[in-house]
């Protein structure tokens, strides 16, 4: 899915004669912390309520806060999931969408994008996640399958991560049953460095646990 497939109907834009009183009142009727600036069509870039607040005089132009405006944006061409990247990375509750030609084709608001990319990895199935760690040049995605597969499960979403500290890679797997805890043991039984786990049986037996605490105090 492109990030032109997903452009807010509603979010406004601002204009560089609009002031800063108009720029805070707009950001809070629509509930969000960045809006974009045209210039035109052009863009001319992004600000934030808090270099919003930063200002003087609440009826300066943002023209005149310029040096405050950060050029971030997406191509309209590029996946979402890049628009995600570049919303975590620069905190962003609004990114700006961009043509070829720098002219502003309009935003995605943080939120959409969250819901895009829950849809996207299929969080809304039922289903279980396993993170296993291990050596980057010890990585097989076949082998890994072939693991999961011996278990009658199949693997639905597979992410790649690397650890800036330990230089460890992270496998984060979906897989397309609740019931995890096999598929678990036999990672382990191949010496997999099982990391996290989550599934039915572990929320289930969280809620046994927390019903037997609550027992124990009634019975005090």
């Amino acid at each position: 899915m492109l990030t032109r497939e997903l452009l807010s109907q509603t979010l406004p834009y601002l204009r560089l004669h609009d002031k800063v009183y108009q720029a805070l009142q707009l950001m809070n009727d629509n509930q969000v912390n960045h809006l974009p600036i045209a210039e035109g069509d052009k863009y001319m870039g992004i600000i934030s309520e808090d270099d919003l607040l930063q200002a003087e005089n609440d009826h300066t132009e943002l023209k005149d806060l310029q040096q405050s405006f950060s050029n971030t944006s997406v191509k309209e061409n590029e996946h979402f999931l890049k628009a995600v990247q570049i919303s975590a990375e620069n905190g962003l509750s609004v990114v700006p969408v961009v043509n070829d030609d720098n002219d502003l084709s309009g935003t995605v608001a943080y939120n959409d994008l969250l819901k895009y990319a829950s849809e996207f990895m299929s969080l809304n199935e039922p289903g279980g996640l396993i993170v296993i760690e291990m050596e980057s040049n010890q990585y097989s995605f076949n082998e890994i399958s072939k693991l999961v597969e011996t278990n009658d499960a199949q693997i639905t979403q597979l992410n790649t991560s690397n650890d800036a500290e330990t230089g460890m890679m992270q496998v984060t797997i979906r897989i397309n049953k609740p019931e995890v805890s096999d598929i678990v043991a036999t990672f382990q039984r191949y010496e997999y460095n099982v990391k996290y786990f989550f599934g039915e049986e572990l929320f289930a037996n969280e809620l046994k646990t927390n019903y037997d605490n609550l027992m124990n105090y009634l019975k005090i």
